[in-house]
């Protein structure tokens, strides 16, 4: 066995950091899940440890994703973008018609046979990343880019038209991947001016979708007024402003943490936050881990990220390095919004810890955009070990190199010799 888990080490290729720091990630998902979920197994009359017995399961197998897309040349996926990309759009308008609907937002469907349930807006999300890197990589020649019609249109509608379909139900998303596309654009040289005209466009399409949420009487845009309310509702004079039940449960868990924490297992908010396993699972650590074990969790983030960057840095072709930048700032976006959410710095939002909260499909989405950015990490490592490899060819005396061809050709002769 222990042979068995050096071999499958061994053959894990690409940025090692951003490997541990997924290693990690899956280690604190394991304990929080399993403290958080104490009240939910005695809700549902079930064992303890069966949700940790679930997430140690989705997350093996996210591990097992991760290995084997590590493994496929990242340039396959840009033959697959359009068609994956064209696949979301008609799944996100059927979940809007036909979706699993909860706080009255449709945002899962269900597979048939399988009975596996899941957001299309993740897989939306990985489909127009993968697409937007191809297409930047394709207009960065003759500054393609910068042209309006031929370089700017062709990218921001893909992006407003998933965002339009997302929003209804899961705004926050929405949001984040409009933000997150725009930082990628102006990482890809779009023109500033063509970025102001993405926002007001994107601000249009808010409006829009929330007047006819509005008027129609569907969808969430009393949940939005109300979430913006309490989060900006000034305190009245002689009076305690009352913040909402779950954000007053975070913020007793914070206080409870400390610097140091209550101990792994011993929270006592977890009894009262609703899904503290999921979209607050970051204020169950603070009270189990403290500030400082927060903070390491907000440096593994920030580490995988800049580990991303140095990719993007090293990688020579376009799409590569678009694909390393663009999927690690949307996840970690989504980390950064998740907390901010807890510690009460911006409204609530449903947006989950990614690779931490409990979950299924979105964690195997989520190794997926990883499995990725370690395909671009191997073949970078792997394109400047040849050229190291060519340039101590080039270097070394002419000796040498005739040793080496004298070498190869006895190892041929060799190898004839014995099939014969």
């Amino acid at each position: 066995m222990a042979e068995a888990i050096k071999d499958i080490l061994g053959r894990a290729k690409g940025d090692k950091v951003i490997w541990a720091v997924v290693f990690v990630l899956s280690m604190v998902s394991m304990l929080a899940v399993y403290s958080s979920t104490g009240s939910l197994a005695y809700r549902m009359v079930t064992n303890p440890g069966y949700y940790l017995a679930k997430q140690v399961m989705v997350l093996a197998l996210g591990l097992l994703i991760i290995f084997v897309v590590h493994n496929i040349n990242y340039t396959r996926f840009a033959r697959i973008s359009s068609v994956l990309y064209l696949v979301s759009l008609p799944l996100l308008i059927y979940t809007l018609a036909c979706g699993t609907t909860l706080n009255e937002g449709a945002r899962w469907i269900k597979l048939p046979v399988i009975n596996l349930t899941f957001q299309t807006s993740d897989l939306a999300k990985l489909a127009l990343f993968l697409f937007l890197a191809r297409v930047l990589s394709m207009k960065q020649d003759n500054d393609l880019i910068k042209d309006l019609k031929r370089g700017f249109i062709p990218v921001v509608l893909p992006m407003l038209a998933t965002c339009v379909l997302i929003a209804p139900a899961n705004l926050s998303t929405a949001l984040m991947l409009g933000i997150s596309c725009a930082i990628l654009f102006f990482i890809g040289r779009v023109r500033m001016r063509h970025l102001m005209l993405m926002a007001v466009g994107g601000f249009m399409c808010l409006c829009m979708v929330y007047t006819v949420s509005k008027i129609t009487g569907k969808g969430r845009a009393a949940t939005w007024e109300q979430r913006i309310s309490d989060f900006f509702k000034e305190k009245p004079k002689g009076e305690k402003h009352k913040d909402p039940y779950q954000v007053e449960q975070a913020k007793i868990a914070i206080a409870n943490g400390g610097f140091t924490g209550r101990g792994p297992g011993k929270s006592i908010q977890k009894n009262f936050l609703p899904h503290p396993y999921s979209d607050f699972i970051f204020s169950i650590i603070i009270e189990e881990y403290g500030i400082g074990g927060a903070s390491m969790l907000v440096f593994l983030y920030l580490l995988f990220l800049w580990r991303c960057v140095l990719i993007f840095k090293r990688c020579p072709y376009a799409f590569g390095a678009f694909l390393a930048v663009g999927l690690s700032i949307t996840l970690v976006f989504q980390a950064m919004l998740n907390m901010a959410v807890n510690v009460n710095l911006v409204p609530v939002t449903g947006l989950t810890l990614p690779m931490i909260s409990m979950g299924g499909s979105s964690i195997w989405f989520t190794s997926i955009a990883i499995g990725i950015i370690l395909s671009v990490s191997k073949h970078v490592d792997e394109m400047e070990g040849q050229k190291k490899q060519t340039e101590a060819l080039m270097a070394a005396p002419i000796t040498d190199l005739v040793q080496v061809a004298m070498a190869d050709a006895g190892a041929e002769q060799e190898e004839k010799k014995k099939k014969k």
